[in-house]
């Protein structure tokens, strides 16, 4: 029930807002929905490798030495 209020407390809090504003926000909201799907894709896709034994398996040394290499 308490999500409900705050959803329409984030609502009226827009409709006060500039249009160039309100614009502005849906499309930072747009953006960050896209970056979720692609990041919930990329767990799915590596959740199915797990289940299809395809996920190489590592030492704690050798992931150290990846995320080294990462940096």
């Amino acid at each position: 029930m308490r999500n409900t209020m705050i959803f329409g407390e984030v609502l009226e809090s827009a409709d006060r807002l500039s249009l160039k504003v309100q614009e502005t926000m849906i499309d930072v909201w747009r953006r960050r929905i896209i970056e979720n799907e692609h990041q919930r894709a990329k767990l799915i896709k590596e959740i199915q490798e797990c289940k299809e034994c395809k996920c190489k398996l590592t030492t704690p040394s050798e992931l150290k030495g990846n995320l080294s290499r990462e940096k």
